[in-house]
């Protein structure tokens, strides 16, 4: 006869395991968890930091071209003036002259982009209140505040500026 350990009747009490025991094989568990995360993450981003690494050396050397075709493109439009009668100096001065009035509008945009920067009042509002221990006005939020009301104190966050 064969011996089937299905057919056997189980024993009254199951084995039962300590607290300690079951809580060292929970952690042993979570950190062998967290360490598969951790190898998993590391995995992705190297892939990743490849094809980033990859793909901006690709960008560097479609902007080189790029430059290199705005020098050309720079030459043929003076010498299209010359062309057109312009003296040579002028022509290549016109030329010049347009780059860097666009250079300054760029340079002048950029500016005023930065100028709109908040730098990061809230957050550091919100630091030195944790540092000092008091309240920045989220505990004293209270019920008797309509959904309007509730944040009206804090200075508007607006990103086009």
């Amino acid at each position: 006869m064969t011996h089937n350990p299905a057919a056997e009747p189980l024993s009254a009490e199951p084995q039962e395991e300590s607290l300690g025991a079951l809580v060292a094989n929970a952690t042993d568990h979570i950190s062998t968890l967290v360490r598969a995360e951790i190898e998993l993450a590391k995995a992705e981003l190297r892939f990743d930091a490849k094809r980033v690494g990859t793909a901006a050396g690709l960008f560097g050397a479609a902007a080189f071209m790029a430059h290199l075709c705005l020098i050309l493109a720079s030459f043929a439009i003076a010498y299209g003036l010359v062309a057109l009668g312009v003296w040579t100096w002028l022509a290549f001065t016109i030329v010049t002259v347009f780059y860097l009035v666009v250079a300054g509008l760029l340079v002048l945009f950029g500016v005023r982009k930065l100028k709109g920067l908040a730098g990061m009042r809230r957050t550091m509002r919100s630091l030195k209140s944790l540092k000092g221990g008091e309240p920045d006005g989220l505990a004293t939020v209270g019920a008797s505040q309509s959904a309007g009301q509730v944040g009206s104190h804090r200075e508007p966050v607006s990103p086009d500026r």
